[in-house]
């Protein structure tokens, strides 16, 4: 991957700059700081930024290393990730970043997320584990395809073994205020 300048600095900025907004108000969120209106107002959000990444891969396919810089590529993968509410997009996002891996232009690990997450919303069991569920149980594993081979998958898109991705997560995670409080969110981050 380069480290060249990138060649859209302008789609940088904003996907780096949406891709921020967003994780503000997923931060608050899953700290339950969020009214009913600042939920929706985020969902819109959201939405507005799926729209955003589409018309990026309608015209440029995967924004990779060399047309937003590494920065950009990863708000990108995070726009692409949370956009649960249009899993048909997740699954295009993810073959498009499938072949920006192939030819050298982003990350494995991005593509491991975000294949897990489009089979998360799309109701199948993910593959490598990158998607949990924080909820007033705790930080679980959404479904697994395959738990006894899992270790195998992750060490060949460079993840470390599950159970230490989750015993870092749950560190992470720990929430400061009573479990009772926590809503249901889907994580991703078993990395």
């Amino acid at each position: 991957m380069t480290t060249a300048e990138p060649q859209r600095p302008d789609l940088a900025r904003e996907l780096i700059a949406r891709a921020a907004q967003s994780a503000a108000r997923r931060a608050k969120r899953v700290r339950n700081q969020l009214d009913a209106v600042q939920v929706g107002q985020g969902r819109h959000a959201d939405h507005a930024d799926t729209k955003f990444l589409s018309r990026i891969l309608a015209d440029h396919d995967w924004p990779g290393h060399r047309l937003v810089g590494p920065d950009g590529a990863r708000a990108a993968w995070s726009i692409a990730l949370h956009s649960d509410d249009d899993p048909a997009f997740q699954r295009a996002a993810t073959t498009l970043l499938g072949r920006a891996v192939q030819a050298g232009d982003a990350l494995v690990q991005h593509w491991a997320h975000l294949r897990d997450r489009a089979l998360i919303t799309s109701g199948r069991d993910q593959e490598y584990g990158t998607q949990l569920l924080l909820s007033a149980n705790g930080i679980e594993l959404c479904p697994l395809d395959a738990p006894a081979s899992v270790d195998a998958r992750r060490a060949t898109v460079g993840l470390p073994p599950i159970a230490v991705a989750l015993q870092a997560l749950r560190r992470r995670y720990t929430l400061d205020h009573s479990a009772d409080e926590a809503p249901t969110v889907v994580l991703t981050g078993a990395a």
